[in-house]
């Protein structure tokens, strides 16, 4: 009973699902449980939280735009698959690259696409600075501050924009800041307490970066 509560307000928040992301998102918690009780990606408090700290967290993105049908995006620094994974699942027609230099971590994400059979997703053992293709959108979850976030990501955006939102950065991180973002003056942060209620999100934000093609 307790899971199928954690699962409500992905349902509230996205209730267009079909009955296969329904599916795939509820095994979510069992699969990750099973995997990080072999190879430690997630803290233990978290997994009693999967569905607010992870899931509903990495969908905010979606709050702030919807990929378009043949999209590609890169996740760096995915960890054990936040913020792809949930995004993957709620976006079947758009490629997802998760990349991370902990090969543990990739093995993780790896088995979790394939146990909720998720063709739309490529995980690979890369630095970013290493990668060799462009997309539409780089996102992550605060691997790291802007400055040196947009250094490893520069010149990997595609040239041409097909969204509503400029090619570039979307980024999942916290607090305040302004002091971080000072030298981006077309940053633009979205608070995720305008779309998900609760403690978690108070000063959770998105920030869209537009980030200039090679």
């Amino acid at each position: 009973m307790l899971k199928i509560k954690k699962m409500e307000e992905i349902l509230k928040q996205f209730p267009n699902l079909t009955e296969n992301q329904r599916l795939q998102f509820e095994k979510l918690q069992s699969l990750y449980e099973d995997w990080n009780s072999k190879i430690n990606v997630i803290s233990r408090k978290d997994i009693d939280e999967l569905y607010t700290r992870h899931v509903l967290h990495s969908l905010g993105i979606a709050k702030i735009l919807e990929f378009k049908s043949g999209a590609k995006i890169m996740d760096v620094g995915t960890g054990g698959g936040f913020p792809g994974i949930p995004l993957a699942i709620l976006f079947p027609e758009v490629d997802f690259y998760l990349i991370d230099v902990i090969a543990k971590k990739i093995k993780v994400v790896n088995e979790v696409a394939s146990g909720l059979g998720l063709t739309n997703v490529k995980a690979e053992q890369m630095r970013a600075e290493n990668v060799k293709q462009d997309f539409d959108f780089i996102v992550s979850r605060a691997v790291t501050n802007m400055p040196d976030f947009v250094k490893w990501v520069n010149g990997k955006v595609k040239k041409v924009s097909n969204h509503d939102l400029q090619n570039g950065i979307l980024y999942l991180k916290g607090g305040d800041l302004s002091e971080e973002l000072k030298d981006f003056p077309k940053a633009k942060q979205y608070n995720l307490a305008d779309f998900f209620k609760g403690e978690f999100f108070e000063t959770k934000k998105v920030v869209h970066l537009p980030l200039k093609t090679k």
